[in-house]
């Protein structure tokens, strides 16, 4: 009987090894090797892309603080408010400094050559940088690929944020509410039409190529049915686009550096405020009452210097008339009239009459800056927390109006020179009036306020 079992255990043996149930070849083997690789190299790459969005987003977020802070701010305030931003969105706890000091780079940007170059003291543009670095002991680290050797990957995302001021917030009208503009008017090529609700328009206008017609939805332009036909270049113009008025918040700013000509941001003395004019040369604010009788202010106030006249109650308008009104700024509580024949250059007039009819009127034959073929200086800014309204025949040389609520430019408006009116309610502007295009020269002191773009 063993010599039964004997003999048949060897039979048995040799055909268990030639079963081929179960086992596994070499080329299998390489190739469940290679498989484990690859899902790990994908699974390790997916992994950095998601930390290359993650620090993108963070660059972007960083980048746009920097540059908002910087406009009033010193550079390293302003970097700290980047790094703010990231370590909100990127804890240090959890991902190590991704941003610090020197991945901040403040200067300037060639949109021509797409091109950054750094500058310390520019407040144009700033790049940014976020990294997650072996060399930082914060490197995204692998699962799979470690067991090829790579325990860490460097990632690292980088950002460009550019100021801007839309051409529409230089030269043309902006008003938050609706723009109302009549017939037999002329916009010259450059000029622009913005309202932050919809543009109304009439017939017989004429919109010159390259001249703008914008509004959040172009498709609630309001026109005749005919007035495509009625004004040529109409449709050609019209763009979508919408912007917050920043500016206006910025009135109380303005009043601040007026009555406070020598202050750090705002000064109008300041040379490094954006506020600066060169004619104002006297720090202390003259206070002058207002005339009584037919007595002028021109007898009171003196060239380089800033006026505060306060009105208190009865008659509270005061009247600026005749050619005398120049290098010299006005704050005031109190309505303005501009008499017939009124002439002003190198001028800032502010009131904070909050009147909603008529608190800057002009009658007729109002010049507002100098007539210089789009020259620097002779400008005027005339700001108002009420209504602006001019009657007829009313000229602009590179010059601004701002009102906190409506503008009403009635007939025989000549803007050739260069107009900005600016808005925050609606802006009326009725018949035969030509508005021109300075391409921004001999508006640069315009009040305006910066915006900011991602370019790179």
């Amino acid at each position: 009987m063993n010599n039964g079992l004997t003999t048949q255990a060897p039979r048995r043996l040799r055909r268990l090894l030639k079963r081929e149930r179960g086992g596994i070849s070499v080329l299998s083997l390489q190739m469940l090797l290679c498989s484990l690789v690859v899902g790990g190299f994908a699974v390790d790459v997916g992994n950095a892309f998601q930390t290359w969005t993650q620090l993108q987003a963070t660059a972007d977020s960083a980048a746009h603080a920097a540059l908002w802070s910087r406009e009033w701010n010193s550079a390293d305030t302003a970097k700290t408010k980047a790094i703010q931003i990231a370590t909100n969105m990127m804890p240090v706890s959890r991902y190590g400094d991704v941003l610090t000091p020197e991945d901040i780079v403040f200067g300037t940007w060639d949109a021509t050559n797409e091109q950054f170059t750094p500058n310390p003291a520019s407040k144009s543009a700033v790049f940014v940088s976020t990294r997650r670095y072996e060399a930082r002991n914060n490197g995204l680290g692998t699962w799979f690929l470690r067991l090829a050797g790579r325990d860490e990957f460097d990632v690292a995302a980088g950002s460009v944020f550019q100021t801007y001021v839309p051409n529409c917030a230089r030269e043309g009208f902006m008003a938050e509410g609706r723009v109302d503009t009549q017939s037999n008017n002329h916009y010259l090529a450059g000029f622009c039409v913005h309202s932050q609700t919809h543009v109304e328009v009439n017939s017989n206008s004429v919109f010159d190529t390259g001249s703008v017609v914008s509004m959040p939805d172009k498709t609630d332009l309001v026109k005749p049915a005919s007035g495509f036909v009625t004004n040529p270049g109409l449709q050609q113009s019209l763009r979508d686009a919408s912007y917050a008025i920043r500016v206006l918040d910025r009135l109380d700013n303005i009043r601040t550096g007026l009555l406070d000509p020598e202050h750090p941001k705002y000064g109008v003395m300041t040379p490094t405020s954006p506020y600066y004019r060169n004619y104002i040369t006297h720090a202390n604010v003259l206070t002058v009452s207002p005339p009584k009788g037919n007595k002028s202010l021109s007898a009171s106030f003196k060239t380089g210097y800033v006026h505060q006249v306060t009105c208190n109650g009865g008659n509270n308008t005061i009247t600026i008339d005749g050619d005398w009104f120049r290098q010299m700024a006005l704050v005031t509580n109190c309505k303005i009239s501009f008499g017939n024949g009124t002439t002003l250059e190198d001028a800032i007039i502010m009131t904070t009459d909050t009147d909603k009819n008529n608190a800057v009127n002009a009658s007729q034959n109002l010049r507002i800056g100098k007539n210089d073929n789009c020259e620097d200086g002779g400008d005027v800014q005339i700001l108002s927390m009420g209504s602006i309204k001019m009657t007829s025949g009313v000229d602009f040389y590179g010059s601004q109006l701002i009102s906190a609520q409506d503008i009403e430019l009635t007939a025989n408006t000549n803007g050739v020179k260069g107009i900005s009116l600016v808005a925050g309610g609606e802006i009326d502007v009725t018949s035969n009036g030509t508005y021109g295009y300075c391409a921004g020269m001999g508006m640069g002191h315009n009040y305006d306020a910066s915006y900011f773009r991602m370019v790179n």
